[in-house]
Parts: structure tokens; sequence; C-alpha cells
């Protein structure tokens, strides 16, 4: 059996859900984890996909999401989503992810419907880089500091820094793209994906060490998500650290340059 055999398409994974009452239920193979535990892009994934079966996909689209990381979670996880609130234009609903009997995340999603505005502002330029074609592999390149979940993402290492390489500078400019194509709906796969990079922060290590996502927040800023050829440029820059401690802002856009996601996490650094 050769890797790709081995490998469980994340829209495989996404429907492998159960839901029990009001909980939906998932085993987390190893191929998709971070050392022992679920990564946070799989953990807002999970979520979301947790909303969408227990509430239906007729939800206003997904505008910003929050994530407290509080535990280590898997590889078994429930999930139970509950509607905060819901009126004619937006919702909010909160999902605790259960890895055993304690509590291992918790997100706030809010969905909202377009509405007519005066206001239309935008200054989210993409980096002038080439296409994904002209770059080499990102995780290949990143070697050992690449976790196991990566083997189900292509990236092409487009500017920056790589991890472990002591940067004064650090921050990554990546394409990526899933290489299962059939995730639906996309802003599930975008979730996963917005956090397949390593923290920005480890470019300034000078040898590998443990890190660990505490909190992040993004926001998507289209209603309905879309790419050329599943390629997405990701751009993760730490713009402080310290006192074991890196906050970082994350952005995506699509082939075109269209700004789609803007985040922020903090991260737990220990070297």
């Amino acid at each position: 059996m050769n890797d790709a055999d081995a490998r469980t398409p994340l829209s495989q994974l996404l429907a492998s859900m159960t839901l029990d009452n009001d909980v939906s239920h998932v085993h987390v193979p190893d191929d998709w984890l971070q050392g022992r535990a679920i990564y946070g892009g799989l953990t807002a994934a999970l979520c979301l996909q947790s909303i969408y079966d227990q509430h239906g996909r007729d939800l206003p689209p997904l505008r910003s999401v929050l994530l407290s990381f509080i535990g280590p979670a898997g590889p078994d996880v429930a999930l139970r989503p509950v509607v905060v609130r819901q009126g004619k234009s937006t919702a909010f609903i909160t999902v605790d992810m259960l890895s055993g009997d304690k509590i291992a995340a918790r997100g706030t999603f809010c969905f909202g419907k377009a509405r007519d505005s005066k206001i239309a502002h935008a200054d989210l330029q993409a980096p002038q880089v080439a296409g994904p074609a002209e770059y080499e592999s990102f995780f290949q390149r990143a070697g050992q500091t690449a976790p196991n979940f990566t083997q189900h993402f292509e990236g092409r290492f487009a500017r920056g820094s790589m991890p472990v390489t002591q940067s004064d500078e650090p921050e990554y400019v990546v394409w990526l793209r899933h290489r299962d194509s059939d995730i639906d709906p996309v802003v599930v796969g975008l979730a996963a994906l917005a956090d397949a990079l390593p923290p920005a922060a480890m470019a300034s290590f000078s040898e590998v060490a443990p890190i660990s996502t505490m909190t992040w927040m993004f926001d998507v800023l289209d209603d309905d998500p879309r790419t050329e050829d599943g390629w997405w440029l990701s751009q993760s820059v730490a713009e402080h650290s310290g006192d074991g401690y890196s906050s970082q802002a994350m952005r995506v856009w699509n082939r075109a340059g269209q700004p789609i996601v803007v985040g922020r996490q903090n991260v737990a650094i220990f070297h």
C-alpha cells in the first residue's frame, strides 16, 4: 500500500461523522493528527461540519469564527453545536469539542446574510508572487517540522523564511491546496487549509521545539469562496513574540488575488 492509499480524504472523514441526538461523533485517523492531537484547522472544519449536519445548509454565509483550544483533542471526539441566537439575517452558533469527558475546544461561529451597503473598502492586496507551478514544495523542505496531517495538502513556498532557520523575519507566503477535491462546502475545506502552515514564529527557531495554538479567530470575506484549480495563497506573519507566546496575522487569497480569509492567532512557544 502506498502513502496515497493510506490517506483518508477530508471529504471521507467529514462523511464519517455520526449523529446521536444533538451530538456528532467522529474518529480522526492518524494521518490527520498533529502528533497525538487534532490540529486547529481540522478542529474548525469538524465544528463547522457538525453545524451543517445538524442545522442544514440554509444558514446564511459564514462570516466569523472564534476558537479557543483548551486541551488536546482526539482521536475520538464529540461535537455539540448550540444555536445561541438566530434572527432574520444572522445566527450565532457555539460548538464544544469533547475528547473523552473533557472539553478540548470551544468555537463561536457567526453567520450573516449579505445586505445593501454604501461602504465598500479593501486594503488587502495579495503578495506579488508567481503561480504555484513556479515554486518548490513547502512541506518537503520543511521536513521533520511538517506534521502528519500536511500529507493531505500540496504547498508551494513562494516567499519568506522556512521553519527553524533562525529568521529575523518570521513570515511564510505559500500556495496551498487540498489533495482532496471533493470537499463540500468549500468553506469547510478552507477552514482546514487556513491553519495548515506551522506558526510563523517557528521560522525564528534554532531547533525543533513544541508549539501550541491557544486561540484563533478568522473572518470570511466572501459569501461563496472559490478559486482556480484549488489553489489558495496563504500568508502567516509572526508580528510579536515574547514571554513564551507569539501573536501572528494570517491571510488567504484566491488564485485571482481576491482576499478571502483574514485572521489572528495566539500560540504558546516552548523554545
